[in-house]
């Protein structure tokens, strides 16, 4: 199998450190509003990835944090979780556990496997203070006005900071802005390690720098070697992680440990929608509720979330994904074709003997996600298959008994497993439980036009018992299953 490594820009082989045993690192979300559907899209890639991964045989600890404190913009800007919450007039805990609830659930819709380790940045504070006094220890910190930087130009004397994002340390070193909070640093290319916190700041902790908080960039490099060690195999997160957020946790693990820490970096491509980026400021910043619901201006319907986990295999991780209704439309049928056709095999005819090569579409398969997890390869080759199908139920193929039992593991291997895509022609049942809950509230809303007012309070409460929340509105009334 070979990947792609960012940092070399060269396809390797994979050769992970200590086999079968994988250690993969994936930066996960600050939870301070509702994940977007780039986000989305890195953390469908990864899970494309570990499927595989485990797939293949591995034993995959799979790591990716929750960002709940540090993440700023810049060394002068405000974290994201403390200005919510400023903002909002409520604790900065309330916003991080309302965004990490709706993260999950919005990853448990896109059939994203779980991660083995979920660990948070303000659960590891010590472990952070602890990396930042090594680093001081070992010369390549200072402190300032109770702040911690990195010293990006004595890192550069003994190694090459700048070595993933490619960009020249001696232009970043000579950038000579002068921008509010930068005279407490050496150079402007410094950057945080701990945080000063002012008066007024919410999120805080003592130090032996005095009261603040931990850099972004500090958080993922004490997380990820605190479960998969100094050295571990795939660090991945989107393209524009690489710089710097990626470049600073590289420097600060070779400073305080001494070690190359990552063997593959791994990066996802951006978004686009109809050829233009994605972005509220443009009007095509679209969350996956509004894909999922339709409730946009640029979208003409609703997506299911198979169908925008389908559409996104369908392009390479590595590429750009440009989203658009005609594309979404077209992976709608698409997906509705191959799973038509998985659902169908069971039915096939056998014959004594086969005209259909599985053995050729199972090195098809695999070799499409052994060159860097293609998966839009490997999509060609299921859509491939589903021509034998059709043609076998045609009677204009044939396959045996032992083929279509292996050819119907090796796609339910693929499609479900490594895909990871789920059947949604079961939704008609929902429908079916949707359209009787709607008829009940419409049984009800009579029932008080009447003023049959024990029945209303009648269905209200069977519903409940049943498991559905009823609120009443002016608009009239709506259910939830609790």
């Amino acid at each position: 199998m070979k990947l792609y490594n960012s940092k070399n820009r060269a396809l390797e082989t994979f050769d992970p450190l200590n086999p079968p045993f994988v250690g993969l690192y994936v930066c996960g979300p600050t939870v301070y509003s509702e994940v977007h559907v780039g986000n989305v899209r890195t953390f469908n890639s990864f899970d494309l990835i570990y499927r595989y991964l485990l797939h293949l045989g591995y034993k995959v600890r799979y790591v990716r944090n929750i960002t709940d404190v540090g993440h700023l913009l810049d060394d002068t800007a405000e974290d994201r979780i403390s200005k919510k919450a400023r903002l909002e007039n409520i604790e900065p805990m309330e916003v991080v556990q309302r965004y990490t609830v709706d993260f999950h659930q919005t990853m448990e819709q896109f059939n994203a496997l779980p991660p083995s380790i979920e660990p948070t940045a303000t659960g590891h504070l010590i472990e952070q203070i602890e990396l930042v006094q090594t680093i001081i220890d070992k010369g390549f910190g200072y402190e300032s006005n109770g702040s911690v930087y990195f010293d990006v130009a004595a890192y550069n004397n003994h190694h090459n900071y700048g070595e993933l994002s490619g960009r020249n340390v001696d232009d970043l070193l000579s950038n000579t802005r002068d921008l509010d909070g930068q005279s407490d640093k050496r150079h402007p290319a410094d950057f945080a390690l701990w945080k000063n916190a002012e008066p007024q700041h919410i999120m805080k902790w003592n130090s032996p720098w005095g009261m603040g908080f931990p850099g972004w960039h500090l958080e993922c490099s004490v997380m990820s070697t605190k479960y998969l060690g100094k050295q571990f195999d795939i660090h991945g997160g989107g393209m524009d992680l690489k710089f710097p957020h990626h470049e600073c946790e590289i420097a600060q693990n070779k400073a305080g440990y001494d070690e190359e820490p990552v063997k593959y970096w791994l990066h996802t491509n951006m978004l686009t929608f109809n050829g233009k980026k994605m972005a509220k400021s443009e009007g095509t910043g679209v969350t996956p509720r509004e894909m999922l619901t339709g409730d946009h201006p640029l979208l003409t319907q609703a997506y299911s979330a198979m169908t925008i986990r389908f559409f996104m295999l369908q392009a390479h991780y590595r590429s750009t994904l440009d989203f658009s209704n005609e594309a979404l439309q077209a992976a709608e049928k698409g997906l509705k074709r191959l799973m038509v056709a998985l659902n169908s095999l069971e039915d096939l005819a056998v014959s004594e003997t086969s005209t259909l090569d599985v053995s050729d579409m199972h090195e098809k398969l695999y070799a499409a996600m052994n060159d860097d997890f293609n998966s839009p390869i490997a999509i060609a080759h299921l859509f491939e298959a589903v021509k034998w199908i059709n043609l076998i139920a045609d009677g204009k193929e044939t396959i045996s008994a032992s083929d279509k039992e292996a050819f119907t593991k090796l796609l339910n291997d693929f499609v479900v497993e490594v895909l990871g895509l789920k059947n949604e022609s079961n939704n008609d049942g929902a429908d079916k439980i949707d359209g009787l809950v709607q008829f009940a509230l419409e049984l009800r809303q009579q029932a008080k036009l009447d003023k049959n007012y024990a029945m209303s309070d009648s269905i209200r409460d069977r519903l409940k018992e049943i498991g559905f929340e009823i609120k009443d509105g002016k608009d009239g009334s709506t259910y939830t299953s609790l």
